[in-house]
């Protein structure tokens, strides 16, 4: 149950038909992985934090810098060389103190995502690296957790929704394969910060959708801050996918 202030907080998204009291509820009632706390989990995790999520877990093991403050809006000059997970912590925080926030500075790898995603409702990856990626794709197809992926670089940007409970659902390496070979950081190629800020928003508008029970399809949406067009190509399932393929599902 809600007290008066929290229906206060919420009023105008519980107007919205999509969400409503169930939809709340839901969200309270969630916990929210983020994996990355940059550009892309600023304003996700910002959203989801002013939504009411119940729980959200932060991982990093990077600081905040002066080149990340362009992008990284949820930080402020006066936290640079803090760690971004717990700067970013203590901004949501102040946003919302009804959430339960953790903030885990570390350097993810497979023993700590198969801990983390088992207890998870959903997963955003915010990283900028395939490796990282390809690990947080492994945890969520092995313990079917759903998986919204951002990504961002230049000008341009990427969102996909991976509902790894459908049968159906395809994964990350369904698209990209398994490799890690190909990444091109911020620091190399540069970026826009609105690019990221509009991919990580929207990644916070489709976790909401997932957690309050929506349908969201399998879709990849390639964005062009150029043009500020979109573009959508349907995903399927590979039936030969090295992680989720033929003999590798989870039981």
């Amino acid at each position: 149950m809600f007290n008066d202030e929290q229906l206060e907080r919420y009023s105008r998204q519980l107007m919205v038909e999509e969400f409503d009291l169930a939809g709340q509820e839901a969200l309270a009632a969630a916990r929210v992985l983020v994996v990355g706390c940059g550009g892309l989990a600023s304003p996700a995790a910002l959203y989801l934090a002013g939504a009411g999520v119940g729980q959200l877990v932060l991982a990093d093991d990077d600081r905040v810098e002066l080149s990340n403050l362009h992008r990284q809006v949820a930080f402020r000059g006066g936290q640079v060389n803090l760690p971004k997970a717990e700067a970013l912590r203590d901004q949501l925080h102040t946003l919302n103190p009804d959430v339960d926030v953790r903030a885990a500075v570390v350097r993810v790898d497979d023993h700590w995502l198969d801990k983390e995603v088992a207890g998870a409702t959903l997963v955003l990856d915010c990283t900028d690296n395939f490796a990282t990626r390809q690990a947080i794709n492994r945890a969520c197809v092995s313990h079917r957790v759903p998986l919204v992926s951002g990504a961002a670089v230049r000008m341009d940007g990427q969102l996909a929704v991976f509902d790894l409970r459908q049968p159906d659902s395809p994964c990350y390496a369904c698209v990209y394969g398994e490799g890690t070979e190909g990444d091109l950081a911020c620091s190399q190629a540069g970026i826009a910060g609105p690019v990221v800020g509009t991919v990580g928003a929207l990644q916070a508008l489709a976790a909401m959708r997932t957690l309050t029970g929506a349908s969201v399809a399998s879709v990849l949406h390639l964005f062009d801050g150029r043009t500020l067009g979109w573009r959508q190509v349907r995903l399927r399932r590979d039936a030969q996918c090295p992680v989720c393929g033929a003999g590798q599902e989870s039981g």
